[in-house]
């Protein structure tokens, strides 16, 4: 994994989780600990920046402005690579930037992140001309990063997380599980695997859109030369009422994981996506021996 860009990205490690409901089925579950590789850059974050930080770097700006949520990791992450690498990072957050600002929020302001927020509508046209001028005449001329850090070279640089596949895997039938709030990394993942007909590829949606994540893995993913790539889903029925939303059933798993394992998760992104998992298994989804 490179580190050329100065923050020392260590190699991820893999744990294996050992529960009775997995060996009753003969399923072997591990786990890419990617929350291990950076202690500020974490997740599937660095894959997506890698790239957009070389071209920002190569092209001469000195100024980045993207766009997120309250509680968006990717603008966490963000404003971590700003620091760095000594970019100027601006947040443009949709809705209100309620005082006292959250975690997520608070931590890219200390790391130095310019915070702005926009209305919701104002939000829902962040890429018309009309608004990204009226942020250039404010802030003047910035690289501008799609929400997520979703691009065609964050996906380029999803590409790599392929190749710790077969390191989580030796099994001759696998699938790999992630969540998913943009798609871009999940088509990464698709586009890297190639023609690995042996391995499945499932996106559990975050977002209470049905069919919108499946819409952009696809459009991702047009430019695979193999004429059968790995097959994959996403599933939307684990969102649990919306990105940031959670119910009883959602809770009740994050207390039985916190009981029975070691792994932190978040209920975001990371305890959808397990939670998912485990209803699928229940439901005898997976053949034994996967």
């Amino acid at each position: 994994m490179s580190g050329n860009l100065e923050l020392k990205i260590a190699p991820p490690r893999i744990d294996e989780i050992r529960l009775s409901i997995l060996d009753q089925r003969s399923l072997t579950l591990n786990v890419l600990r990617l929350d291990q590789i950076h202690p500020l850059v974490t997740g599937n974050k660095w894959f997506k920046l890698e790239r957009n930080i070389a071209h920002i770097q190569k092209k001469g700006f000195t100024r980045v402005l993207s766009f997120g949520g309250a509680y968006s990791n990717h603008i966490r992450a963000l404003a971590s690579v700003g620091k760095i690498l000594n970019i100027e990072t601006i947040g443009i957050i949709r809705g209100e930037l309620a005082e006292p600002l959250n975690p997520v929020l608070e931590f890219a302001q200390e790391q130095g992140m310019l915070l702005h927020s926009i209305d919701r509508a104002s939000y829902r046209q962040k890429y018309k001309d009309k608004l990204l001028d009226k942020l250039r005449s404010r802030f003047g001329d910035f690289y501008l990063l799609p929400e997520g850090g979703s691009n065609e070279l964050a996906v380029k640089g999803c590409e790599a997380l392929a190749d710790f596949v077969p390191k989580v895997s030796d099994q001759s039938r696998s699938c790999v599980a992630l969540p998913c709030g943009t798609g871009a990394t999940m088509a990464g993942l698709v586009r890297g695997l190639a023609c690995r007909r042996e391995v499945t590829v499932l996106g559990f949606s975050v977002l209470k859109a049905p069919g919108h994540l499946a819409a952009e893995v696809a459009r991702w993913i047009h430019v695979v030369s193999c004429k059968q790539p790995p097959a994959w889903r996403v599933i939307d029925d684990y969102h649990c009422g919306g990105y940031a939303k959670s119910n009883a059933g959602l809770a009740a798993f994050m207390d039985f994981w916190e009981a029975n394992s070691n792994i932190p998760l978040e209920p975001v992104y990371t305890g959808k996506m397990f939670y998912g998992l485990f209803k699928l298994i229940e439901s005898g989804y997976y053949p034994e021996g996967t």
